[in-house]
């Protein structure tokens, strides 16, 4: 093997590592800094998909200009009004699926939220090993790139909802329902609710 290979392979080797520390980094601080989750024993009752690369997809993104605000249901008993921001198209597990990116209107009176991005989804483990109320993932504007964005299942997490009542959980739409089961993020909370 030549030295230029063995470079390749080598500086493949240190991006996946990094990748792999930084999504431990993160989910040990999504752990530490829950904010109703305080106790290290409701904290040891958050699970997990085992950590995995392959869920962390490149994804085509289209933006949708002019969108309607349209009512977005909650768990509770407001609604919320978003908009449809753009779409994402990615291949996953030899199948190419679709997610739509919300602006939830709310978001856009902070300064620290304005950029902010919602993705909401459902998929084959929803109800079952995954919160029937469907999963999250954060994302902002500066997050695309030339019509491309990353989006990562292995940070999906679980809304408020998930772990005790009175929270308006966003309700992802039935558009953003994966018929594929996304093994990776964050699973059911090992309690039930009160």
């Amino acid at each position: 093997m030549t030295s230029g290979l063995l470079t390749v392979f080598s500086q493949a080797a240190f991006a996946q590592t990094a990748y792999m520390d930084s999504l431990r980094s993160w989910r040990k601080n999504y752990v530490e800094a829950h904010e109703l989750l305080k106790t290290p024993e409701e904290q040891a009752l958050l699970r997990f998909y085992p950590l995995d690369a392959d869920y962390r997809l490149e994804c085509s993104f289209e933006r949708i200009s002019g969108g309607d605000w349209l009512q977005m249901p909650t768990s509770g008993t407001r609604t919320l009004m978003a908009r449809k921001y753009g779409q994402l198209t990615f291949r996953l597990h030899d199948t190419t699926l679709h997610l739509f990116v919300y602006q939830l209107q709310f978001l856009l009176a902070k300064e620290a939220t304005r950029n902010d991005l919602f993705v909401g989804f459902t998929d084959a483990t929803t109800a079952e090993e995954t919160y029937g109320g469907g999963r999250y993932i954060d994302c902002v504007i500066a997050d695309i790139h030339d019509g491309q964005m990353i989006l990562d299942f292995n940070k999906a997490y679980n809304p408020y909802c998930a772990y005790t009542t009175g929270y308006n959980c966003p309700i992802p739409p039935k558009e953003n329902d994966l018929p594929v089961a996304i093994l990776a993020g964050e699973k059911n909370y090992g309690k039930k609710m009160h």
